[in-house]
């Protein structure tokens, strides 16, 4: 299946960042969601992720990731989560994005 293509205009539109998570737990009574904060230049923002089986939680902080930071807020099991982390998934593994060197906090993903 193709997906449908979007214009370079829409696509420009988002506003993919690194971060770098400051913060990580499990999400009480769930058992595939994450809280994480991740600093994205200054500001810290939360995304709640569905990768609890893939990741340990202890291991997260410190970590750099691709973030797409100019979403709608999205409230999920009761927590808002203001950015989305990107990754992939395949053959039943997840792959967070990341910068394979590391870069200044809040550098512009393009």
């Amino acid at each position: 299946m193709t997906p449908d293509k979007v214009s370079y205009a829409d696509f420009s539109k988002l506003d993919i960042r690194v971060g770098k998570i400051v913060e990580a737990r499990k999400v009480e009574g769930s058992k595939k969601l994450l809280e994480l904060k991740i600093d994205i230049g200054g500001t810290v923002k939360r995304a709640v992720a569905g990768i609890a089986s893939y990741y340990d939680v202890d291991k997260l902080p410190g970590a750099q990731v691709a973030v797409v930071t100019n979403l709608q807020p999205r409230t999920i099991f009761g927590l808002e989560s203001e950015v989305m982390i990107l990754a992939a998934f395949a053959n039943e593994k997840l792959a967070i994005l990341r910068p394979d060197a590391e870069v200044e906090t809040g550098a512009k993903v393009s």
